[in-house]
């Protein structure tokens, strides 16, 4: 195991189950010239300590319980944009991957892979390079080949999209708001603004059709 040493991968881990969250330090902690020097469960808890974590690198499960991972992702680099973000996930749907690489992610491995796969992952992205799983971004470049299809993946933002999930799981919009911690007018406006893009009736039209695009 490597000691603290200025060219070390400082690697701050997000990921909201346990189990999975604790191994991966583990495995990080034993790997020499890594440091594992922050675990999050939730999105707001990054938050909360992003201006004091010591860290080079990010692994951001997607799938968070508070947050979408790719608004965590947009927020963390508006705040930090040197601080690298890898998505750590276990969807590789186009929607999903195109939402993490747009928010501000430079790597998206697939949970599945090998720990040595994962380890040179984090390397490569600390050594300024792009990692992707091979089916990732295989997709990526055919998706690139299909201007339609990068178009649909365009069409809400993060935060749209956000707004779009909790609404999808049966919430208010106060409910909406305060998972959020926005106001209720923020949420209507997103909402009008997702109808307008997606030509939704209302609420269950746009999240079939958001659904339909892979948006979801």
């Amino acid at each position: 195991m490597g000691g603290r040493s200025a060219s070390a991968i400082r690697v701050a881990i997000v990921e909201d189950d346990d189990t999975t969250r604790e191994a991966l330090a583990i495995l990080l902690a034993g790997e020499e010239g890594v440091e594992v020097t922050g675990r999050f469960a939730r999105g707001g808890d990054v938050l909360a300590e992003l201006q004091s974590l010591d860290a080079t690198v990010m692994l951001v499960d997607l799938g968070l319980p508070d947050m979408s991972g790719d608004a965590l992702i947009a927020e963390v680099k508006a705040h930090r944009p040197a601080l690298e973000v890898m998505a750590y996930t276990v969807s590789e749907s186009r929607a999903g991957v195109f939402a993490a690489l747009r928010a501000g992610a430079t790597g998206y491995i697939l949970k599945g892979c090998s720990p040595r796969e994962l380890v040179e992952a984090l390397r490569t992205l600390a050594d300024g390079g792009a990692p992707m799983s091979p089916s990732v971004a295989r997709m990526v470049v055919r998706t690139f080949q299909d201007e339609d299809a990068v178009a649909e993946d365009y069409l809400l933002t993060a935060r749209e999209r956000d707004v779009l999930r909790h609404l999808e799981h049966g919430l208010s919009y106060k409910e909406v708001a305060s998972a959020l911690s926005i106001s209720p007018h923020t949420v209507h406006s997103h909402i009008k603004k997702v109808y307008d893009k997606l030509h939704a009736r209302g609420r269950g039209d746009a999240v079939n059709i958001a659904r339909m695009k892979g948006l979801l």
